[in-house]
């Protein structure tokens, strides 16, 4: 199946479906990645704050797969956040996962009630861009206000914002900021951690449509134009997530599943975090 690719602000392609590794751990995220990328995946998304970034690149090296038909996110640990700390943190990411560069560099929270200004961090991710590290960069979490403010303040304007979408919080507006600033919608946690499994009115059109619950969500997140990259507990649920590019859900199945939205976020509130791990 081939998956659809969409183009960020700089040219750069990426794929809009792939798979996520938080919570994956070290141990087995060598094995999780490899079979992701046997079934098709090639878009894979990791962190600084998994701690699995070696499994990952030691998938991507033992695939034999091109390096230019796999798209590598990771993302800035909140420890690193001193803009002195940016660059030698993408250089550590870079050597456990044995790449010259990363598709794909984020700010993973922007931690406004830390003591360094989430701007600062950011202008210290541009260096590390303009030096080749990194094809694109862009932020996660970040709410409006905090996009403005690197887009007012800063030269290059983030190429994503991954952030918590879910049929219970569906985060228009601030999809609608992203799309206003030319920036791309990543979704995180996009099956609502297994919430979604349980939702009468998911599982109609799922079976109004043949399809499994997770892949009417999924779909619902494509269709909307959303970057998502769900993970997935076994070898099954991996293909079962990849097969979605041969069905479409209906303007009254897409509504639907929309009007689902609670405004309830399941993991932290960006203006509110501010977790930094020693180190």
């Amino acid at each position: 199946m081939t998956v659809p690719t969409l183009t960020l602000n700089n040219g750069v392609q990426i794929p809009q479906f792939g798979y996520g590794t938080w919570q994956v751990p070290p141990e087995t995220a060598q094995d999780r990645v490899a079979e992701a990328l046997d079934i098709g995946y090639r878009h894979i998304d990791t962190a600084q704050m998994y701690g699995n970034e070696e499994g990952v690149g030691a998938a991507i090296a033992a695939s034999g797969l091109p390096r230019d038909e796999v798209f590598v996110t990771t993302k800035l640990n909140n420890n690193r956040h001193d803009p002195e700390r940016v660059g030698p943190a993408l250089d550590e990411s870079l050597e456990k996962l044995g790449l010259e560069r990363v598709d794909l560099f984020l700010i993973h929270w922007p931690l406004p009630m830390i003591d360094i200004d989430f701007v600062d961090t950011w202008r210290a991710m541009e260096e590390a861009y303009a030096a080749g590290k990194a094809r694109a960069i862009g932020v996660s979490n970040f709410q409006p206000s905090h996009l403005r403010r690197v887009v007012q303040e800063a030269t290059v304007v983030p190429a994503v914002n991954q952030i918590e979408i879910h049929p219970y919080f569906t985060q228009d507006e601030l999809r609608a900021v992203n799309s206003e600033l030319g920036i791309a919608t990543e979704a995180w946690s996009p099956l609502a951690q297994g919430q979604v499994f349980d939702d009468a009115a998911l599982e109609a059109i799922a079976r109004s449509t043949g399809r499994s619950v997770s892949q009417v969500v999924l779909r619902w997140h494509l269709q909307r134009g959303d970057i998502v990259f769900p993970k997935a507990s076994s070898v099954e649920r991996l293909k079962q997530n990849f097969d979605l590019f041969d069905f479409e859900l209906s303007d009254a199945d897409m509504g639907a599943i929309s009007a689902l939205d609670a405004g309830r976020r399941i993991g932290a509130d960006p203006d509110e975090m501010s977790w930094v791990p020693e180190g």
